[in-house]
């Protein structure tokens, strides 16, 4: 990601409408695939970017955590208490010796140029009965600046998502949308972009009352998430297990 990206995600991340909101849903879906285990679950993030999910996800289990930048694992480590490796995906993932219970990615996958690959180099670390917990952005049509800023590789489809996992030998427990109440707002956002030849960043702080809106209406979600599937949105979740 450019330079600038990193710096607002390290300072925005821990009040920012849309990590707000998407961290009710990743709580529902940690509850949801580490369900039922009879001991403390051994967790990988792979991507940790700034860190600003490694709080969260030292709630469930013990966690273990790679982020290629530089800049960025220095980030994570000043809002966790614990280290964060150097890793790159699909050849330089680190902790040869552990097998993980879950494995997540948070919106990581679309920046790897190798999917497939890296899928497939993750899965050899989980542990019998593990899964791979993963988000990306989702419909290619609604491709922009804001993509290129991030770096991605691809927008996924449910379909390209499942092709991606399955080439890496794992199998699809559950795939969805979500982040489908605010799709209409981000659809003529990209409208009016494409029509006025206008970029507006996204991950700026908006007004604290819009914040708090926003927030609000995403994270209403985590009611949704597993229980309706859902027939569109911007990103798509999926739990993935070795077939």
């Amino acid at each position: 990601m450019d330079r600038a990206v990193y710096t607002r995600m390290a300072e925005h991340e821990s009040k920012h409408w849309w990590f707000v909101g998407r961290r009710h849903i990743l709580r529902r879906l940690l509850a949801r695939n580490l369900h039922g285990k009879a001991h403390v679950p051994l967790m990988l993030d792979a991507g940790s970017g700034t860190g600003g999910n490694l709080p969260l996800l030292a709630e469930f289990g013990n966690v273990h955590a790679f982020e290629y930048d530089a800049g960025a694992r220095q980030s994570a480590r000043e809002k966790w208490a614990g280290d964060v490796l150097f890793g790159e995906m699909p050849d330089r993932i680190p902790f040869e010796n552990k097998c993980f219970d879950l494995i997540t990615m948070f919106d990581v996958l679309e920046h790897v140029e190798r999917d497939s690959d890296s899928l497939r180099a993750l899965s050899q670390r989980l542990a019998a009965g593990g899964r791979i917990l993963l988000t990306v952005p989702a419909m290619p049509w609604l491709w922009s600046r804001h993509d290129e800023l991030h770096h991605h590789q691809r927008r996924y489809t449910p379909a390209s998502l499942r092709e991606a996992a399955e080439r890496a030998g794992l199998e699809v427990v559950e795939l969805a949308y979500f982040n489908t109440l605010l799709f209409p707002l981000a659809v003529v956002q990209r409208i009016a972009e494409r029509v006025l030849h206008r970029h507006v960043e996204t991950d700026v702080m908006p007004h604290p009352a819009v914040n708090a809106a926003l927030a609000g209406v995403f994270g209403l979600e985590r009611w949704i998430v597993g229980n309706v599937s859902l027939p569109f949105g911007l990103s798509l979740y999926a739990s993935l297990r070795k077939s």
